[in-house]
Formats: structure tokens, sequence, C-alpha cells
């Protein structure tokens, strides 16, 4: 497996893995697929700050990976939100640990002080990868997207990186 920087003609493979999240997980709370030129607009919004990665198996897009501004705010400057796909055929297999921890030691070489991660309730495998690389459980906001005719949980978890 490679890691890696992603690249725009990336895009399609990466388009496919979370269009079948939004289909099928609750890992999004997107209700309909994203269109090439949607994902490439969202492709642009990573750069050098804000690193997106991507796993290669034998020349295949297995997952990707991706640090954001948490929030806008100024003083929120140095917290970034971490999110994570990962291919149909290739859940399982430590892909998810390999996108992780490159994203951990990229976010510390950024200076980042906090990864904050939300995860649908439910999402007890996502869960458990977070928790290996030591987030820890900061909070739970109660009904907040509607997918699949319920309503929805988003756990937040929370990794100080201590720079």
């Amino acid at each position: 497996m490679i890691i890696r920087r992603a690249k725009i003609n990336d895009v399609p493979a990466m388009l496919d893995i979370y269009n079948e999240a939004i289909l099928n997980l609750t890992a999004t709370f997107d209700l309909e697929e994203q269109t090439l030129e949607q994902r490439e607009q969202w492709f642009y919004k990573y750069n050098e700050q804000y690193p997106l990665m991507v796993a290669v198996i034998n020349g295949e897009i297995t997952g990707y990976c991706g640090i954001s501004p948490y929030n806008a705010k100024e003083a929120y400057a140095t917290t970034v939100e971490i999110s994570i796909y990962l291919s149909d055929k290739y859940r399982g297999q430590g892909i998810g640990q390999a996108l992780m921890k490159d994203m951990i030691t990229r976010a510390k070489e950024l200076e980042y002080h906090t990864i904050i991660a939300g995860i649908t309730e439910g999402n007890d495998g996502s869960v458990h990868l977070h928790e290996k690389f030591g987030f820890e459980f900061a909070g739970k906001l109660k009904e907040v997207g509607f997918k699949f005719g319920k309503w929805q949980n988003v756990l937040y978890l929370q990794l100080l990186l201590n720079n």
C-alpha cells in the first residue's frame, strides 16, 4: 500500500467511494450523490496546510483521508477536523489505520493542537479506529441529522496532539 497526496485525477475514484457512502452509510449526511464537478470543487479546498491523502493498492484508490478547518474563527486556527472514507471493497484491511497514522503525523508536523472527529453514532468501526489512536469521547449531539428514515446522533471525539 502506498499513501500519497491526492491528485486531481484521483477525484473520480474518490467520488465513487464517497457516493457509495452517501447511498449506504451514515458516515456522511449528504443525501444525494455528488457530481464530478462538485467533488472537484471540494478537492481544491485542500492544500499544504490542509492535506488530502489517498491510499493506493495496485494502482487502485482504496480510501482517502483529509483534515480541514474545524471552524473559521481565528481562535480555532490550530484545531482541525479529520475525515476518512474507505472503498467498500477494502474496509477492515488496515487501510483506515494507515491513513490515520499518516494524517496524525502530518497534523503534528503542521503544528496543529487538536483533531476533532464527528462520527455518527452506530459507526462502531470508526469509533474504534479513532480510539485506537488516542481519540477520546468529547460529546454527543442528539438527533442532528435525518438519514435513512431516522434521526441520527453524532459523537465527537478529540485527539490532543501535545505539540
